[in-house]
């Protein structure tokens, strides 16, 4: 974790912690928090206390360990039904997930990341590491580039701003120079493709969700390994993430939330 210090005060400095504590995925301890906190001690701590004061963290005096608190947790449950794609697209992604008896990625960008909003996995389908709420780059995934490809020019510059070109894997695109031209590419094809670029072995189709004015607001993918298929064999799979992105998108087509950034 980044040890960047907020510009906006106080709120900005508790809201950052609060951020760091939740991305642990776990009940962590004040060192830990301290470990990655961009603050001295006592303000971590004293940003700590307010968080746990506000409900926004809860501290266990018997493991002595910050876990989220019931606040945090209705907030964040509101938010998801008024802000995220989820609910309005899973009875889709459920649908092309039997069709194509493989997994299924609902992702949205949030400042040049890849925020993946939900996923579905049929019982024969390939199990893959993503859950909802996981955060990856945009330049080495499949439905991060396709949404980098839909953008408009001034908010896909911005996001291309916070991509740090992490070589995961050896396919993994390492600066703009090669990036650029295949988002050119996917933007005329209309699908990405992602060729074992984070994760070995993992290979996908993604195609964008646009939403009213034709703006991406998010993007699905089919998600494969190589032991099961080629990336010519998932080929097969555009017209129906093609079709499926569209009625997402068609449904969406007035929805008032926030787009990918």
């Amino acid at each position: 974790m980044n040890k960047q210090v907020t510009s906006d005060g106080t709120v900005g400095k508790a809201l950052e912690l609060l951020d760091m504590v939740v991305a642990f995925g776990r009940s962590v301890r004040f060192s830990e928090v301290l470990e990655v906190s961009p603050y001295p001690k006592a303000t971590t701590h004293r940003l700590l206390q307010t968080l746990t004061n506000q409900g926004m963290l809860a501290f266990d005096d018997e493991r002595h360990v910050y876990v989220p608190g019931m606040r945090l947790v209705r907030i964040a449950r509101h938010a998801w039904n008024q802000s995220s794609l989820g609910p309005l697209a899973l009875p889709f992604l459920q649908t092309l997930a039997a069709d194509v008896k493989e997994t299924v990625h609902l992702a949205q960008m949030e400042h040049g990341r890849v925020v993946f909003v939900e996923k579905t996995t049929p019982d024969e389908g390939f199990k893959t590491m993503a859950t909802p709420g996981r955060r990856s780059p945009a330049h080495c995934t499949g439905v991060g580039k396709v949404m980098l490809a839909f953008m408009d020019d001034t908010r896909r510059a911005a996001a291309l701003e916070c991509q740090t070109y992490e070589a995961f894997t050896p396919n993994t695109h390492k600066s703009e120079k090669t990036l650029l031209p295949e988002l050119a590419q996917i933007r005329a094809e209309g699908v990405a493709f992602d060729r074992e670029e984070h994760e070995e072995g993992i290979i996908s189709i993604a195609a964008p969700i646009l939403g009213g004015s034709n703006r991406v607001i998010g993007s699905l993918s089919v998600v494969t390994s190589t032991f099961r298929m080629s990336l010519k064999d998932i080929e097969k799979f555009r017209p129906a993430l093609q079709r499926t992105a569209a009625q997402i998108g068609g449904e969406a087509a007035v929805w008032p939330y926030p787009i990918a950034q």
